[in-house]
């Protein structure tokens, strides 16, 4: 038990600082490590290790992943990405456009893969246009992350809660879908707030911005439709049928992958690998941990203490602030074994999902969109620091975070 506690924790440790410490090991390293030294251990048997892995849920990420990587190939995000910037509007209204824009492609395809694909060239084209682009970067990232909680399609952790909890996708949208939606114009109205007066980047006496000249944008019109109808078949079956949904998504990337113009090895180099290693390696560690007893007692602790975990409102809290602390993905697949949920499975899902994706804006570190939108600035040479991010995330996420307790409070869950 005690070498089992040892490497989880020490997978845990990873989870938070982005890899262990005094090891060039990040989190999926860590994952898959922690997996191998617990069946290496004898904390969990080879076999119940394959167990414990949910294909399901992998299943269902790896197919909805392709399908999002079919709009960024077509060209879709950066063809959108130049249309919303090259607006002839003001910066205010261009920052509003943003957020919707954000919210609306992150709650159907995930939040992620959009963020990766628009990031670079938002920054190219907000320099082009003479504006500071960390406000509009920060509110694209921010809207992505509350926008991806209104549906269980809109962000990895939304489909291992979905398919964990047997969520079904008109009752998830039923609770979560309108706080998901009433986050954007908090966002808007933040970040608008913070940046009034310096939409424009102040130059140094003698120093000029670089203003790199954006490319221009091939889409492929055929390709995105095919997409678009892929999607709205899947998003169809999931509302309408009671398919296993991770054969909806595997059958929907089946049919893109089958393309007479794009190499399937094109569609799955933009498969995030490591996001899908990384789960499978928690599943273990997980269940290994779960085998000792530990998390049993610690939960009839918790419960005698009065925390119940199958309270929506409760699980709405603790899953955001272990969002911040491990990642959102480790804190749904720590959280959701130990939930009763019964007839309200729905309910607690959906508090999982705004939980942890509205706290997400807290800091940097917590969520892979913040990274992605941070590391991918500096490599366009813009800067966004630590204290940046946290001075309009802090008040986004403590305003988002109060709306949506508000409404959970108020259906009565």
């Amino acid at each position: 038990m005690a070498v089992t506690l040892l490497i989880f924790l020490l997978v845990y440790v990873a989870m938070g600082f982005g890899k262990l410490p005094g090891f060039k090991v990040d989190r999926t390293g860590a994952a898959v490590v922690g997996a191998l030294a617990m069946m290496v251990a004898g904390s969990i048997g080879t076999k119940a290790a394959w167990d414990s892995i949910d294909y399901a849920s992998v299943g269902m990420l790896f197919g909805l992943m392709v399908v999002s990587a079919a709009f960024l190939v077509s060209g879709f995000y950066d063809w959108t990405a130049q249309r919303v910037a090259l607006l002839p509007v003001s910066a205010p209204v261009l920052l509003a456009v943003l957020v919707g824009v954000g919210g609306a492609l992150s709650a159907l395809l995930t939040n992620d893969v959009v963020v990766v694909a628009m990031t670079p060239l938002l920054v190219s084209l907000t320099l082009a246009r003479g504006l500071n682009p960390v406000p509009f970067l920060l509110a694209f990232c921010f809207a992505a992350n509350t926008g991806s909680a209104g549906t269980l399609i809109g962000s990895p952790q939304n489909m291992i809660a979905a398919q964990q909890l047997g969520l079904s996708f008109n009752g998830f949208l039923g609770i979560a879908g309108l706080p998901a939606l009433a986050s954007l114009p908090l966002v808007w109205g933040i970040v608008a707030l913070i940046y009034r007066g310096r939409w424009t980047l102040p130059a140094s006496p003698g120093e000029s911005v670089p203003v790199p000249a954006p490319g221009p944008v091939r889409l492929d019109r055929l390709e995105t439709a095919k997409a678009a109808l892929v999607t709205l078949g899947v998003v169809l079956a999931f509302i309408l049928s009671d398919w296993p949904r991770e054969l909806i998504a595997l059958g929907a990337a089946g049919v893109l992958l089958i393309n007479r113009q794009i190499a399937s090895r094109d569609l799955l180099r933009h498969i995030d690998g490591d996001l899908l290693l990384l789960i499978m390696g928690l599943f273990v560690v997980n269940a290994a941990m779960a085998a000792t007893g530990l998390p049993q007692d610690l939960l009839d602790g918790l419960r005698a203490a009065g925390l119940n975990l199958d309270d929506p409102l409760a699980l709405y809290l603790v899953g955001g602030i272990l969002s911040n602390i491990v990642g959102n993905n480790p804190a749904v697949m720590l959280l959701i074994p130990f939930l009763t949920p019964g007839g309200d499975a729905e309910a607690l899902g959906a508090a999982l999902a705004l939980g942890t994706g509205f706290s997400s804006n807290l800091i940097v570190f917590g969520s892979l969109a913040g990274i992605i939108v941070v590391e991918q600035a500096a490599a366009c040479g813009v800067r966004i620091s630590f204290g940046e991010f946290a001075r309009a995330g802090v008040p986004v996420t403590l305003a988002c975070m109060a709306m949506a307790a508000g409404w959970i409070a108020l259906i009565g869950y």
